[in-house]
């Protein structure tokens, strides 16, 4: 803390002033302007106390991921996050340590906070919050009350891609998603499915025949376009709950003689490098990654530096990139 020497010099009244002024002595008569000079000079001297602090050494920065390189191959989104994870780390002359909840405590205990990027189960939650180490999870919420996190503003990103195909005279519409068993083997559930089942009763057209899940990878988009395509009343469009689904669901419209967008159009999720190279290219959700995996860095180690017990909760909105995958239809 600044002392109230430091106070009252750069506020220019005596230490007793600033002593009754910050202690509320209402038996103290002074201007408002006195006062209000005497708060200022210590907020200002606090602020640059806490600046000096940060500056003082680099940072051990622990990253933990859920998901193994083969897992990420099938699914970029998260090799994506971690890529800017570590260069935003790199980036600031901080030092990363890869990590696994194998690690036994006393290895954790050399960094000073964690970043966490991936699906959790509740065990996995409890191991890490006995590291006792400032931590923000990136795609999954830990403890409120203890941990930062920051995630994709799902329903919002929801709403947009309906609101969009609605727009563009689709009525039909199904979603192709994916379900996750985390390391306790209990399933978790695709954050889009609520949202769209959610959006499609409201508009009164929700039809179960048009939901499939399966798992994340092009091979779960072609099996599962499949099914959707021998519907009687197959759908005009299909949500896809990544990208790698629409690559799956691209196969599976061709093969069955069908052309996008004429016949079916399609919509992904995330947006990843090889969207626009698809043939047509691919109407999906940016997702903002980088952002994401810089900006979980960056409250890292705000929260370390300026000794931070607030915790902060981020939900990043997402844009809507049209290309051409998508066509206008009568109703």
């Amino acid at each position: 803390m600044s002392t109230i020497r430091e106070i009252a010099e750069r506020a220019g009244v005596s230490v007793a002033t600033v002593s009754r002024v910050l202690n509320y002595d209402e038996t103290l008569n002074v201007q408002d302007e006195t006062r209000k000079k005497v708060f200022e000079a210590a907020e200002q001297l606090e602020y640059q106390m806490k600046e000096k602090k940060r500056r003082k050494r680099k940072l051990k920065i622990g990253v933990i991921c859920s998901y193994s390189l083969e897992e990420e191959l099938e699914d970029i989104f998260y090799l994506s996050v971690r890529v800017a994870i570590e260069k935003e780390i790199e980036k600031e002359g901080n030092k990363r340590i890869a990590l696994s909840l194998s690690e036994n405590t006393e290895q954790v205990s050399v960094v000073d906070g964690l970043v966490c990027l991936g699906t959790f189960s509740h065990s996995m939650f409890q191991k890490i919050e006995g590291f006792q180490k400032p931590t923000v999870f990136v795609d999954a919420i830990g403890d409120r009350d203890t941990s930062d996190s920051i995630m994709t503003d799902i329903d919002h990103s929801v709403g947009k891609v309906l609101d969009f195909l609605w727009e563009q005279g689709h009525r039909k519409i199904a979603f192709i998603g994916g379900m996750d068993m985390d390391a306790d083997g209990k399933e978790v559930q695709d954050a889009r499915l609520p949202a769209y089942r959610k959006y499609m009763e409201n508009r009164g057209v929700l039809c179960e025949e048009y939901i499939r899940i399966g798992g994340f990878t092009p091979k779960y988009g072609h099996c599962l376009g499949c099914e959707l395509l021998e519907l009687e009343e197959r759908p005009t469009a299909i949500f896809t709950a990544n990208d790698s689904l629409a690559v799956g669901c691209y196969r599976a419209i061709t093969e069955n003689g069908l052309r996008i967008p004429q016949d079916v159009s399609v919509v992904g999720f995330n947006d990843i490098s090889m969207a626009k190279y698809l043939v047509p290219p691919l109407t999906t959700v940016h997702v903002h990654m980088n952002f994401m995996g810089s900006q979980a860095v960056k409250m890292l180690v705000e929260r370390i530096q300026a000794e931070r017990d607030i915790c902060m909760h981020v939900r990043v909105p997402t844009s809507l990139v049209v290309r051409q995958s998508v066509s206008r239809r009568g109703e």
